[in-house]
């Protein structure tokens, strides 16, 4: 069941009643996850189920449109030479480039996404984040990619960081909304599942671990952590929120080791670019490397694939 769109719970969230996590558990089933075997069938079929989950990302100051059409053009083609790869799933670029972006992309299936809210420190007054998010979605974002107030969230002003999350998917209008809670600065598995209930609760099509910004990002611990309150959630509304961990994910082994995390806590419903994502784009070289060695015996040189 999707999220109605500008929706928000009828009912009151109390920050508080989310659960205690349980360091050492969570610790000994991502252990688990880590140590599964995987058929060469089936990691193949993971690995270009992993192309197909990542957004492909530039997010720099020095970011320009010849920058961003080279990321777009590589969405489309990742490898010509090895006929029925798939596209990415979207690139994600400041505001300012999505109009470049989204000409880029035409036709493709490739969604673009755009960070906003004074990404990626937060540190703007709320109506500047509505007109940040208002340019993006007019602009042609398909998608999103807010941060959270960490500040107030530590300070535990937690009504306010709720408000400012339904206010920004207000804004958004029909683009689906990630929630980044920048996991890194929040510190313990307890305050992330906070975070993530609170992100679900007030609008989130989405919640994402890291601006990619900070470390450590996107950990496996912490991945754990936002699935399960995207579990709970499912299993008390029937309501399915997507899952994007992001940063520090560079290889392909660890991105399988997240597919099989999402697979036995959440199920084979979540196992598509529709709620899960990677926020990874030295990613996809990786994984393409791995799938020609997979299907050939031989690695490519790294010279063989684009940088951006």
């Amino acid at each position: 069941m999707n999220r109605d769109k500008g929706m928000r719970k009828d009912f009151f969230f109390d920050p508080s009643n989310s659960p205690v996590v349980d360091k050492v558990g969570v610790e000994e089933r991502v252990s688990r996850f880590q140590k599964r075997s995987i058929k060469k069938e089936s990691k193949l079929q993971g690995l270009k189920m992993i192309l197909n989950m990542i957004d492909l990302t530039t997010l720099e100051g020095k970011d320009t449109e010849g920058k961003v059409k080279q990321m777009c053009f590589k969405a489309k083609h990742l490898h010509d030479s090895y006929p029925g790869l798939p596209t990415v799933a979207a690139v994600c670029v400041y505001p300012s480039m999505v109009k470049t972006a989204k000409l880029a992309v035409r036709g493709s299936g490739v969604k673009v996404a755009s960070v906003s809210t004074a990404f990626p420190s937060g540190q703007a007054p709320l109506e500047v984040k509505l007109t940040d998010t208002k340019f993006a979605v007019e602009s042609g974002a398909d998608e999103i990619d807010m941060v959270i107030s960490r500040g107030r969230f530590l300070k535990g002003d937690y009504n306010f960081v709720y408000d400012e999350i339904a206010a920004i998917k207000n804004a958004c209008g029909k683009a689906r909304l990630k929630v980044i809670l920048e996991t890194g600065e929040l510190v313990t598995l307890d305050d992330v599942r906070k975070a993530s209930d609170i992100a679900i609760h007030a609008g989130a099509d989405f919640i994402k671990t890291s601006t990619g910004k900070i470390s450590p990002a996107a950990t496996l611990q912490v991945t754990y952590t936002m699935l399960e309150a995207i579990r709970d959630y499912y299993d008390e509304t029937g309501i399915m929120i997507g899952m994007k961990p992001a940063g520090g994910i560079s290889n392909s082994k660890l991105a399988l080791h997240n597919l099989v995390m999402v697979k036995e806590v959440l199920g084979s419903m979540w196992l598509s670019n529709e709620w899960f994502r990677f926020g990874a784009s030295s990613l996809a070289n990786d994984v393409l490397m791995q799938i020609l060695k997979t299907e050939t015996g031989i690695y490519q040189s790294g010279d063989y694939f684009s940088i951006d």
